[in-house]
């Protein structure tokens, strides 16, 4: 199975990522951001765009490791990835259907200003490129995302409830296995 947590930058996906991972027996974090990075080492380059997601062997790459780390090892992979663009959410959610995958959708959700102020918390310069996501989030969370998926609010919750929020329904189990201190915050 996967769990897949979506939102955009400073909603709190890496973070939470590592706590759900820790809450679920036989489980490990795939993050599909590394398959991008390897992509964009290829040389000479793929043709030039501002974000590898536009390249289609990326898409396909990510359903492709997931389908085989799962294989090899069994368990849950918990993938935390930003996918806001539809269609590239449907190849791969389709492509994990067509391998009989199950995948639990999550979107961890913040209002704009609480993820504009995390943002520029993580990175003492403001970041153009994550800033630059929030309104396609906004956009995509309106017309599609959160139709899509369980969507977490994390604006007032720490990491550590937001990953027992994610975990529970599915296990049913208390949440004796966080190891983080719930007074961390995002």
């Amino acid at each position: 199975m996967i769990v897949w947590l979506n939102g955009t930058h400073g909603a709190g996906k890496t973070t939470t990522s590592v706590l759900v991972q820790r809450l679920i027996p036989d489980s490990r974090v795939f993050d599909a951001e590394k398959v991008g990075e390897a992509l964009m080492d290829i040389t000479p380059g793929l043709p030039a765009t501002d974000n590898f997601q536009h390249w289609p062997p990326w898409r396909h790459l990510v359903v492709e490791t997931a389908r085989r780390v799962l294989d090899y090892t069994g368990g849950t992979l918990v993938m935390p990835m930003t996918v806001l663009v539809e269609q590239y959410w449907r190849e791969i959610s389709g492509g994990l259907a067509r391998h009989a995958i199950p995948v639990r959708h999550f979107v961890l959700h913040a209002d704009q200003d609480t993820l504009r102020r995390r943002i520029e918390r993580e990175h003492p310069v403001p970041s153009p490129f994550r800033l630059k996501y929030l309104e396609p989030y906004a956009e995509a969370a309106r017309t599609w995302l959160h139709a899509e998926a369980e969507v977490v609010d994390t604006t007032h919750l720490t990491p550590a409830q937001a990953a027992r929020q994610i975990v529970l329904p599915a296990t049913g189990r208390g949440s004796g296995a966080v190891v983080a201190r719930t007074e961390d915050c995002y």
